[in-house]
């Protein structure tokens, strides 16, 4: 089921654009020409458009348009993943045509992956027979877990609205609202209903069916096709929607950063599974911490260039506003200002490295990425699932902020197939989570909390210092001139004065450094973090059960995540523009 791959670095580092298939299993001979071309059309455009990116389709492979699209796919070596609704014995029992058999069993031997989505069929509701409710059932459930899983929802559908269960056109409804008519509730009451994200689009191909004569929907024209989203003023596009296009550019760009550093982020990355029991991870998390160990050691290697611009920009501003003092109140040499000239265009260079790299919105980005992929994991190794089924952990992570973050969410989307696809249910996996996950005041996040809170807080107290001596200086320079400022030399009044405006612009240099790496609120957000670990920490060591420790687990996670979207939010717009370079300077 899982063959080599030719590159392995580019398998395990460049991010996959998942296309997910639903359509019509009767497709019309006459049309299958243009659906081919189209569909084709559209995979060569993507692989062009964003080629850092894995292409992949996630395909269950039933008779018509599933098959029909995943051949095109292995024709142009794209990778293809196969979930299906049922186990495979019971699944291809509901094959009809003659040959549909074989092509599934040759596609499956191609395919990189082939699972089961696992899940229990609930009683038939009242009036609905059984049998048919049990045979539909899988097949809206695995509609649902294909939106929950793909980037974009390929559609061969006529058009037509149906209530068939798990049929093209409730995949389709369910993508773009949530809802599917007899399998999850027809209200949807969270703010999410009222935020737009990046989870409703849809490529749509029109197509006809021979089980319906009267052909697609009247308001479209067979083998037309659009792209498909919610908004409001102009839902059907030829182009692909800005917003869109700019979530599938941030992956794009985070794979080829991943790609270009790959062998150094093979020597130092930081695995979440060292050190701990390996066995109690089931083997489908480990995508989520691979992509975790990659989006980790990145955050931090943008860290590293944006504090450096930081500090550089900010010494330069010390040394422009110490030159023109020096300037001002000591001798009027030219030096000087050679020096300030010096000094402004070293910060403006480093400023403008920084900025063209993008390194403050990586740093933060892939920092938020990795977190959120932190709190996957565990969650996948604890078998920690969401209350509403039909959610997983990415779906509520960053939504209420600005929507072009949501390209974090499409990482998390594919990382989490596998472990969504079958929660983990063994309890070693709820003890691996508390061990490396929570621990305690040796190791694990409340180790780390704590230590990164007395650090912070210990820059904090030294920020408090400069100002305290500033004010110091202040307070004896003023009686300086006071009680002897008559007897004073020029020499002297001058030296005076420059180590009065020395001390208070080292001070507002300090305070503004301060302010650009966010100590004061990161001195919060880890005052708030050690808070809600040391309580599940309590909590967890009261109980026994399984189930409750899943529930102390899930309800960590969720702060954790919601803590980190008010982190990125805080810090996104902090970076220091070229114009203030010139006004620390003065």
């Amino acid at each position: 089921m899982n063959p080599p791959t030719d590159n392995p670095i580019r398998e395990n580092y460049a991010l996959p654009l998942v296309i997910a298939i639903t359509g019509h299993r009767d497709l019309v001979d006459s049309e299958l020409e243009s659906i081919r071309e189209t569909t084709r059309t559209l995979f060569i455009d993507l692989k062009n458009r964003f080629p850092a990116n894995r292409l992949t389709l996630m395909s269950p492979l039933a008779e018509g348009a599933d098959q029909l699209v995943a051949e095109i796919a292995v024709e142009l070596d794209i990778e293809l993943i196969v979930p299906l609704p049922k186990p495979m014995e019971e699944y291809v029992r509901d094959f009809e045509a003659p040959g549909v058999r074989e092509k599934f069993d040759n596609l499956c031997k191609k395919a990189s992956d082939v699972f089961e989505v696992h899940g229990e069929i609930p009683p038939a509701p009242e009036g609905v027979d059984p049998d048919k409710w049990h045979n539909d059932y899988p097949y809206a459930q695995l509609g649902i877990f294909l939106c929950g899983h793909c980037h974009i929802l390929l559609a061969l559908w006529d058009g037509k609205h149906s209530a068939q269960m798990g049929g093209t056109a409730q995949v389709v409804q369910f993508h773009h609202d949530d809802i599917m008519d007899g399998v999850t509730a027809n209200t949807v009451t969270s703010q999410e209903l009222l935020i737009d994200d990046e989870s409703d689009l849809v490529f749509h191909i029109v197509c006809s069916r021979r089980s319906d004569s009267s052909g697609p929907n009247p308001d479209f024209k067979a083998l037309d096709w659009w792209w498909y989203t919610k908004d409001r003023i102009t839902p059907r596009n030829k182009e692909l929607p800005q917003q869109h296009a700019v979530i599938f550019q941030r992956t794009s760009e985070f794979s080829a950063d991943a790609l270009l550093f790959a062998e150094e982020i093979e020597v130092g990355k930081w695995s979440l599974i060292d050190g701990g029991n390996a066995s109690a991870v089931p083997e489908r998390a480990a995508t989520i911490e691979g992509m975790y160990s990659i989006a980790d050691w990145l955050a931090i290697h943008y860290q590293k260039k944006t504090l450096r611009a930081l500090v550089i920009t900010h010494t330069m501003g010390f040394f422009m506003g110490f030159m023109f003092i020096l300037y001002s109140d000591l001798q009027t040499w030219g030096v000087f200002l050679w020096i300030f000239l010096i000094a402004f265009f070293s910060g403006i260079v480093a400023q403008y490295a920084s900025n063209r790299g993008a390194w403050h919105r990586k740093y933060l980005d892939y920092r938020t990425l990795a977190e959120g992929l932190r709190v996957q994991f565990y969650w996948a190794v604890a078998g920690v699932t969401n209350e509403n089924k039909w959610k997983f952990a990415h779906d509520g992570y960053l939504k209420s902020q600005n929507p072009e973050i949501g390209w974090i969410r499409n990482v998390m989307r594919v990382a989490g197939t596998r472990s969504d696809a079958h929660p983990n249910i063994d309890p070693d996996g709820v003890k691996f989570t508390i061990e490396e996950w929570v621990a305690n005041e040796d190791r694990g996040q409340l180790e780390y909390f704590r230590r990164k809170l007395i650090e912070r807080m210990g820059r904090a107290e030294l920020t408090k210092n400069f100002g305290r001596a500033s004010l110091l200086v202040s307070v004896a320079a003023v009686l300086i001139f006071l009680t002897i400022g008559s007897t004073l030399s020029e020499f002297l009044e001058s030296a005076v004065m420059v180590s009065l405006g020395t001390t208070l612009l080292l001070y507002a240099v300090r305070e503004g450094y301060t302010f650009a790496t966010g100590t004061k609120e990161l001195i919060r957000q880890y005052e708030f973090m050690l808070s809600i670990f040391d309580n599940a920490h309590v909590r967890l060591e009261l109980t026994d059960e399984i189930a409750e420790k899943r529930q102390i687990l899930a309800a960590l996670g969720q702060s954790a995540l919601d803590e980190h979207s008010d982190w990125i939010l805080m810090n996104r717009e902090r970076s220091i523009e070229e114009v203030e370079v010139w006004r620390m300077g003065m």
